[in-house]
C-alpha cells in the first residue's frame, strides 16, 4: 500500500472538481471554504472548470480528467479536494492515466460521495490510500467544524483515533455565517446482531455505495485482487448510501457479495443512510440482515459515515482497528 507523505502545514492543496461544479449560487461558500482552509495554514490552488456548471457536471469529460491529472501531476499540490461528488464521475476514469498515476508519487484524494467513485478506483488500480471523508464544502460556513477538521488529521498523523461523535443531525441551513450542522439527536451505533460489544480489524475499504456499485464488472474496480493481496490483514468495508431505500440497499449488498466483495471481510461498518425510506414494512436492518447474516461478521450501522453528519475520516488501504461498545465506537487507523 503506498501512502502519500503526511500533509504539513503550508503544503498546497489543489481544488478540482472531477464531477459536480459549484455554479454561480454557491460561489460565496466556496470562497468561504478556501478562506478558512488558508486561515489553517494552507495553500489553496484551484483548476479553472470547478465554478463551473452545466448538465450536472463542471466541464466536459476530457477536460475534468485533465485538471485532475494536471494537479497529481503538479510536485507543488500535496492533497486534492474536490468541492463536493455529482452524479457523473465515472465518465472520466476511461481517459485517465493510471499507468502514469501509479508510477507519480503518490498524493492524497479526498472526499465523499461521487468523489468516492474515484478514491475507490485511484486505491484499487494504484494501491494508493485515499481518504473517504470530508468534502471541501463542508469547510466553507463561519468555521470548520471539528469533524470536518479531522481530514487534516487525518492526512498529517502517522496513526489517528477518532471517537464515534455524541449527537448527529442536519446540514443548519444554507447561511454560510451560521453553524454548518444542527447536531441534536443522540448518536448510538447499533450492532446488527444486537450484541452490545464488538471488536475487530482489518484493511478499510468503501465509500458511497450508490457509486461504487456502478464499478461492478468494470476495469475500474479489480476488487478480488485487493481482497486476495490484503487477505491476511482482513477487510473492514466502511460504507454509506444515499438516496437508496430498503430494497435497494439490500440489492445492492447482494449484488457485491455474489460478486465476492465480501470475501476476507472482518467486518463491515454501514452510515446513516441519506435520502432513505423502508418499503413497508421492510427496513434498513432487514435489508442487512437479508445480504450479510450469512457472512457471519460483526456489521454495525448508524456509523458515522457519509451524507448525514457528522461523519468520521476514513482511509482506503489503512490499517484499521474498531472497537464498538454499548452504542459509541472508537476507529484506529495506521498508515503501514
Amino acid at each position: 500500500m503506498k501512502y502519500p507523505k503526511l500533509l504539513q502545514i503550508g503544503d498546497t492543496i489543489g481544488v478540482c472538481a472531477p464531477s459536480t461544479g459549484t455554479g454561480e449560487a454557491f460561489y460565496p461558500r466556496l470562497q468561504n471554504a478556501v478562506k478558512n482552509v488558508r486561515a489553517l495554514g494552507y495553500r489553496v490552488v484551484e483548476t479553472a472548470s470547478v465554478r463551473g456548471d452545466e448538465k450536472c457536471v463542471s466541464a466536459d469529460a476530457q477536460t475534468r480528467a485533465a485538471e485532475f491529472m494536471s494537479l497529481y501531476e503538479n510536485p507543488a499540490v500535496s492533497a486534492i479536494l474536490p468541492p463536493w461528488g455529482g452524479e457523473f464521475l465515472m465518465e472520466i476514469l476511461p481517459l485517465l492515466d493510471f499507468a502514469r498515476l501509479r508510477a507519480l508519487p503518490p498524493k492524497w484524494l479526498c472526499g465523499y460521495s461521487d468523489v468516492s467513485t474515484l478514491t475507490f478506483a485511484l486505491t484499487l488500480g494504484c494501491d494508493l490510500a485515499t481518504l473517504h471523508g470530508s468534502n471541501l464544502m463542508n469547510m466553507g460556513y463561519a468555521r470548520i467544524h471539528e469533524t470536518d477538521l479531522r481530514l487534516f488529521e487525518a492526512l498529517s498523523q502517522q496513526t489517528t483515533v477518532q471517537q464515534s461523535a455524541p449527537h448527529w443531525g442536519a446540514y443548519a441551513g444554507w447561511d454560510i455565517t451560521g453553524e454548518i450542522y444542527d447536531l441534536t439527536r443522540e448518536n448510538r451505533w447499533q450492532a446488527l446482531d444486537g450484541k452490545t460489544q464488538h471488536g475487530f480489524s482489518g484493511r478499510i475499504l468503501g465509500g458511497c455505495m450508490d457509486t461504487l456499485c456502478k464499478l461492478l464488472g468494470t476495469r475500474f474496480a479489480p476488487v478480488e485482487v485487493f481482497l486476495e493481496k490484503y487477505a491476511a490483514d482482513g477487510i473492514v468495508w466502511t460504507l454509506e448510501s444515499c438516496e437508496m431505500g430498503a430494497p435497494d440497499i439490500y440489492r445492492t449488498l447482494w449484488q457485491m457479495r455474489e460478486c465476492g466483495w465480501f470475501r476476507h471481510c472482518s467486518g463491515i461498518l454501514y452510515g446513516r443512510p441519506d435520502g432513505y425510506a423502508p418499503k413497508r414494512d421492510f427496513a434498513l436492518p432487514d435489508a442487512l440482515h437479508a445480504a450479510l447474516d450469512s457472512l457471519r461478521i460483526p456489521v454495525i450501522y448508524d456509523a458515522d459515515i457519509g451524507h448525514i453528519p457528522p461523519q468520521m475520516q476514513f482511509i482506503n488501504g489503512a490499517l484499521g482497528q474498531i472497537a464498538f461498545a454499548d452504542g459509541r465506537a472508537s476507529v484506529t487507523q495506521k498508515k503501514g
